[in-house]
């Protein structure tokens, strides 16, 4: 029979390292987890977005037809946006281009007092930045699951799990948002 040093011996030598091993690849699995499917808001946000670019880009096409360089460019932008399924950081890189054709596109708007005033376009840039905000929310919560899951897959002995069972490291996404609103201050000193 075992005595009790043989038996805490046993315990801290295999078991107590198993059992910390198993807890931390289940706790890997969870983070990664929940990463993806904070993945998915921010696809589903994009996706959004690029819902709402070409009914901007037609709004805009009335009043600044002549801008058809610039309104084709967001466009094929935001169909490249729509077919990239590569990494996170390939992708970031294609919305960035998108961003800022976007925002170009904003400052074409700026010359047309016209359109900056017509319901229909001041509804559609509402629901882009309500957009852009959401991407933004988004997008914070899925850099927030991949620093807890780097923190733990990249710190010992948590780095000894990730890398037995190949737990792959993840980037994290960083956009612009498209537009944004400017508070007005008027009346606030007043």
């Amino acid at each position: 029979m075992a005595s009790t040093e043989q038996l805490g011996i046993i315990f801290f030598t295999v078991v107590l390292p198993l059992g910390y091993g198993i807890a931390t690849y289940n706790y890997l699995v969870r983070l990664r987890n929940h990463f993806d499917d904070a993945w998915s808001n921010i696809d589903t946000e994009l996706k959004r977005r690029y819902d709402l670019i070409p009914l901007l880009v037609g709004a805009i096409k009335g009043y600044a037809a002549h801008e058809r360089e610039t309104l084709e460019r967001v466009i094929q932008l935001r169909n490249d946006c729509m077919e990239d399924q590569g990494s996170v950081q390939h992708q970031e890189g294609t919305e960035q281009q998108l961003v800022g054709a976007v925002k170009d596109l904003m400052v074409v708007v700026e010359s047309y007092p016209d359109l900056k005033a017509d319901n229909n376009f001041m509804q559609l840039q509402k629901e882009l930045v309500n957009t852009e905000d959401r991407i933004q929310a988004a997008r914070r919560f899925y850099n927030g699951n991949v620093r807890d899951y780097r923190n733990r897959a990249e710190s010992f002995p948590g780095n000894i799990v990730a890398n037995m069972f190949n737990f792959e490291s993840r980037d994290f996404f960083n956009i612009e948002p498209a537009v944004r609103v400017v508070p007005s201050i008027a009346g606030v000193f007043s």
